[in-house]
């Protein structure tokens, strides 16, 4: 296996990071200055305070987005800082570049604090023409994005969203596969965090039967008799399933498995105690929930996981580049369900589905104008 840890490290430290800021007008001769910069940029500033809609006009904000981060979640390495998530801010922009040619600009905030990280975004909002929040903890994922949603721009945190859509793409057509309804689908969701919470809510609006969804957390099965949750868990929790306590007993007679959680907390026992043709998504990267030759051992049909090595990659790349470049076109002042359902029924819609290929793969850029054009469609303002 290669290492991708030490690959990564010496690319990092050769290139300074991996992206950059290139001029689309060069400077050669006085005339250029002149209208690149003073006097005659004067001009457009003029336009723009007459009718402020001519920003999209005269610059780059119609297709700019910010990639926003508080370090407090970081892939599965839990909060590591600021800094510390600068790479992967800087990898989310280079993928908007490269699959949706949207210019992205990485910033990762100081401070750790809803109030201050609105208000930070609200301010530095006028020049994006949408935000991609990425990488920020729950519960305060739900509350920071909630509260950003009057700014005039889609404002999308992608570990919630992104997630769900590629989940929801990527259970269309393992049902085709297993020739099952969705609404006769028992579905076991483990993890109720961002992701959790989000692709609930999502299989819920495409049309899966709350009574056939269970949501689970470190403590067990969300319900509510339990004191210990949150105002978003106890809101999901009023949507699912409360009738069994732990993942051991949800499982049973289930179809999907759906983890968002940790490592290695799904056993073969448990993918035999699930109806014929179970399919697993165990989407804990690096690690998964189980690793998909146990899994396999174990009798399941489809397997899918967050990795490259493996077959069935969820990744988010396969969502926000064209969610993001729809959204952008029509400048649509918020990201909605019918626009994330549309998304994942496009993505779904995109291949002729197999046992080992639920999704398309992640470096497949002929996706991104189909979503992009499916979620146009489905925006209304």
């Amino acid at each position: 296996m290669e290492n991708y840890n030490k690959k990564a490290l010496e690319m990092h430290e050769k290139l300074k990071g991996k992206i950059s800021v290139v001029s689309k007008k060069k400077l050669e001769t006085k005339e250029d200055l002149s209208t690149a910069y003073t006097p005659g940029v004067a001009e457009p500033c003029r336009k723009i305070n007459e009718n402020p809609e001519d920003v999209y006009k005269y610059t780059i904000k119609g297709n700019t987005v910010a990639v926003i981060s508080d370090g407090s979640s970081v892939l599965g390495l839990g909060n590591i800082g600021p800094e510390a998530a600068i790479p992967v801010m800087e990898g989310k922009a280079v993928l908007f570049k490269e699959f949706a040619d949207i210019d992205a600009f990485p910033i990762c905030l100081a401070k750790q604090d809803i109030e201050k990280t609105i208000e930070t975004i609200k301010n530095i909002s006028p020049i994006f023409g949408g935000i991609n929040l990425e990488d920020i903890k729950a519960p305060e994922c739900f509350e920071i994005e909630s509260q950003l949603q009057d700014l005039g721009i889609p404002v999308m945190h992608d570990d919630q969203h992104g997630t769900a859509i590629v989940v929801l793409a990527g259970l269309i057509n393992s049902l085709k596969l297993k020739d099952l309804d969705k609404e006769e689908a028992k579905v076991v969701i483990s993890g109720a965090g961002a992701a959790g919470i989000a692709t609930t809510n999502l299989l819920l609006k495409y049309g899966f039967k709350s009574e056939n969804l269970t949501l689970i957390d470190s403590k067990g099965t969300l319900n509510n008799k339990r004191t210990d949750l949150n105002k978003y868990k106890k809101e999901i929790a009023k949507l699912t399933n409360p009738s069994s306590n732990n993942l051991e007993e949800a499982i049973k007679n289930s179809d999907i498995f759906i983890g968002v959680s940790k490592p290695n907390i799904l056993t073969k026992e448990m993918i035999q105690s699930m109806n014929e043709k179970p399919i697993i998504f165990a989407l804990s990267n690096p690690n998964p929930e189980i690793m998909p030759n146990l899994a396999k051992e174990a009798g399941a049909f489809i397997i899918a996981t967050g990795r490259s090595d493996f077959p069935n990659q969820v990744n988010n790349v396969l969502a926000f580049p064209g969610v993001f470049k729809g959204a952008l076109e029509i400048r649509a002042k918020n990201i909605t369900d019918e626009m994330k359902l549309a998304a994942a029924e496009a993505l779904a819609s995109s291949i002729k589905p197999e046992i080992n290929k639920i999704l398309p793969y992640a470096l497949d850029k002929s996706i991104v104008p189909n979503i992009a054009e499916s979620v146009k469609n489905a925006y209304k303002s």
